[in-house]
């Protein structure tokens, strides 16, 4: 499962917990201005906003997990199984596959408002990869650098944008009912409160932190979304890149999945292997793996974005230790 969000202090930073129980080879990707993006029913582009973020690659083509582009627009698909649903290509319609629509918006769109307009006319196509490659059951968060965000989704009830009010995305259940969710826990706070439930009676506070008692913490979807918009709605804004990405980090921590915890499988844990994020108006990219908490950066201007060639940088897993003595 996975976690998105965008947060806002000064510049704006989006990006994502990849929760798997597998790596897949994933590496930093940089998808320049004319290197060809070739789409099923669409027509390809040749020349478009340059895309960073993290990817595999096959036979060339950018199966994006999550990016942003050189326009300060930043996009992440996360697991939706269940609700999801991808229809068979439709006349009249903007057919584009689910492993498609991440580069397909981020070519293009400069905004938000100019994302929706792109899926206005959209279809969800029920189309693979490849054979080995099948269609993963996924909805998406869309960002830019003002701090507003959509999430879409392709249900059976047909393609639904939502404004995402609170700038967080998790897995199921669908959008709207998460958000609905998030009202049970109206009285969370980061301050002790107030006696209300026996006004008169000695109900000492007999220890820090208790105005987030009721604050869920397990691993699944609901808990996540609910905990990673809490610490985001109080996270701190700093003086500085380095103090506001290191804040970004410890927001997405707050919901980071621990090996062992959360089994999907006889002995099979999914845990976070990666947790990313850019500053949308300086297209600087930052990640950490579970291996490496280290925080590296890819500065996509310091590359050719007018290259035509898929730009690749490996994942750097081994974990840095700075010894003192």
């Amino acid at each position: 499962m996975c976690t998105s969000i965008i947060y806002t202090a000064g510049d704006s930073y989006f990006g994502r917990n990849l929760d798997l129980e597998v790596n897949l080879g994933q590496e930093v990707v940089i998808t320049p201005r004319n290197k060809t993006l070739e789409f099923r029913e669409m027509p390809n582009l040749k020349h478009h906003y340059a895309i960073i973020g993290i990817s595999i690659v096959r036979d060339d083509y950018p199966l994006y997990f999550d990016g942003v582009n050189e326009k300060g627009v930043g996009m992440a698909g996360l697991n939706f199984d269940g609700p999801s649903h991808y229809f068979p290509i439709q006349e009249g319609k903007d057919n584009i596959a689910s492993f498609e629509l991440v580069p397909y918006i981020l070519a293009a769109a400069s905004s938000v408002v100019e994302a929706k307009k792109l899926l206005s006319n959209a279809n969800i196509a029920n189309l693979n990869f490849s054979d080995k490659l099948q269609a993963a059951p996924l909805h998406w968060i869309i960002a830019d650098k003002t701090g507003a965000s959509v999430t879409v989704e392709s249900t059976a009830k047909g393609l639904n944008i939502y404004d995402n009010p609170v700038g967080v995305l998790a897995n199921n259940p669908e959008f709207p009912r998460q958000l609905l969710n998030l009202s049970n826990y109206r009285s969370v706070s980061p301050a002790s409160s107030a006696n209300v439930f026996a006004p008169g009676v000695d109900l000492p506070i007999y220890g820090r932190g208790l105005g987030t008692h009721f604050l869920p913490g397990g691993m699944d979807s609901e808990s996540r979304f609910v905990k990673a918009t809490f610490t985001k709605m109080h996270a701190p804004i700093g003086a500085s890149e380095v103090e506001n990405i290191t804040n970004y980090f410890h927001i997405l921590q707050s919901v980071e999945q621990q090996k062992g915890l959360d089994e999907v499988a006889p002995d099979t844990f999914e845990y976070t292997i990666y947790s990313d994020g850019s500053n949308l108006k300086k297209g600087i990219f930052y990640y950490k793996t579970y291996e490496n908490s280290q925080i590296n950066a890819v500065d996509m201007h310091k590359e050719d974005l007018e290259a035509s060639k898929l730009i690749t940088y490996p994942i750097q897993n081994e974990q840095v230790i700075n010894q003192q003595n």
